[in-house]
């Protein structure tokens, strides 16, 4: 219903357009339910429905924007329409946009996948089921997402999908737990159940006495989780082209050519597989998949319709120019055999606290989190006490890495401020020969 209405909305605001203006409208919309789960049982549950549609009206290289919220009714369209005075009035006082640049060759497209999943009452069974006895707390969002774009020249394009997001742990005993997230497109009761069932074993070993490091160099295993958190450091203005161009980037070196990653290190902006759509505000395609690093040298940056006017380059991103659904290539270790093959060291869950100790070095400082262990021999001897490290990704991503494993997780963006969230990557583990604690 939502995709007829918003094609509705853009015929009628063709109609009362006046000469030489233009418009966009991106649409936002979602049906989600959330549970909130606490000491293991349903503590809250309810859904959200609701559809935000940014107008932006065009004029020459002017452009101004006003986000309305819709009803799917036919208050919608007197909405739009009085909504035009305001923003014909803000266009007399903006100046022109040098940088303003928006598909002016129609391209129109449509991404629809079929519902595959089950009620919020049926996962949150699976949920109580396999947590059942244990102290899980943590928050389901499951249902659907729509994106939708128009414009005056006829363009229209359609994204709309199922998803789901659980974000969970289990809790031991102090400031002690264990955090996991899973999601995807198709809900897996069987993942459910493994998971829990592997944090509950993680959750035994907490209660062991807690291992204190001294600062220095040590052998180390991230999760995809973990892993993450390194490179959502580099999704920090290091993939943009804006921030490469003026010397802001923190893998500088590498798009530079005076530096590189491991030949492990493949990393792209997959859209093609993820939940984010296709298309984006400014009307154009993006690319199903750009390379950004192959084989630990650079490839691509992600370049947004402002980067693309200014640099006179072809835009492949939003306009944060972020990856939004980031893959990392695979390896060959298997992930059972992960503490095998680290020995002796640290076992890493999560990480928090993360920013930039040196952003020119791309040297990165956080600290440890939740069931992170130290192991001996290929076994969990005991929890790590928490512990800050400070380390260049050039050299956790570069000479240090040993291996990734050969099996991915996906993680995506629990976050639902506004909105669910769409940002996800797909990771395997990492191991690396040293990673330096500092404190």
């Amino acid at each position: 219903m939502m995709r007829a209405h918003l094609q509705r909305l853009a015929a009628a605001l063709n109609d009362v357009l006046r000469e030489e203006e233009g418009f966009t409208l991106w649409l936002e919309a979602e049906r989600t339910d959330f549970v909130r789960f606490n000491h293991g049982k349903v503590r809250q549950a309810g859904g959200v429905e609701q559809a935000y549609l940014d107008l932006r009206l065009i004029r020459g290289k002017r452009q101004a924007t006003q986000q309305l919220s819709l009803c799917g009714g036919d208050d919608d369209l007197a909405l739009l329409e009085a909504s035009l005075p305001a923003l014909r009035e803000a266009l007399e006082q903006v100046e022109d946009d040098p940088f303003l640049l928006l598909s002016e060759q129609p391209n129109s497209t449509e991404r629809i996948a079929s519902g595959a999943l089950p009620s919020a009452e049926t996962m949150a069974a699976d949920i109580l089921a396999a947590a059942e006895g244990l102290d899980l707390v943590g928050i389901l969002a499951c249902g659907e997402m729509s994106f939708g774009f128009a414009n005056h020249l006829g363009q229209f394009n359609w994204q709309q999908g199922e998803s789901w997001n659980f974000d969970w742990s289990l809790y031991s005993h102090g400031d002690k737990a264990v955090k996991r997230s899973q999601a995807g497109s198709v809900w897996d009761a069987g993942a459910i159940r493994r998971g829990i069932a592997e944090a509950a074993e993680q959750l035994a070993l907490l209660k062991l006495p807690l291992k204190t490091l001294e600062p220095g160099e040590y052998r180390a295993y991230f999760t995809p989780t973990a892993l993450g958190s390194l490179l959502s450091m580099l999704n920090w203005g290091g993939l943009s082209e804006k921030e490469a161009r003026a010397k802001r980037s923190p893998l500088l070196k590498l798009v530079d050519g005076e530096a590189k990653l491991s030949p492990r290190v493949s990393l792209a902006e997959a859209a093609g597989e993820g939940l984010s759509p296709l298309f984006q505000a400014e009307g154009f395609i993006r690319p199903e998949r750009v390379d950004l690093i192959a084989g630990g040298a650079h490839q691509n940056s992600l370049i947004g319709p402002r980067s693309a006017r200014e640099f006179g380059l072809e835009p492949n991103a939003g306009a944060d120019e972020y990856a939004e659904s980031m893959q990392l290539a695979p390896g060959e270790l298997p992930r059972d055999e992960a503490l095998k093959a680290l020995g002796t060291g640290v076992y890493l869950s999560n990480l928090w606290y993360l920013n930039f100790s040196d952003r020119a070095a791309c040297r990165v400082t956080g600290m440890t989190r939740f069931a992170c262990f130290w192991v001996e021999n290929g076994k969990i001897a005991s929890p790590l006490g928490v512990m800050r490290f400070d380390d260049s990704l050039y050299s956790l991503l570069g000479e240090q890495l040993e291996a990734l494993t050969a099996e991915r997780e996906l993680l995506v963006d629990a976050g639902s401020y506004g909105g669910r969230a769409t940002q996800s990557k797909l990771l395997p583990g990492a191991l690396v020969k040293s990673l330096r604690f500092s404190l």
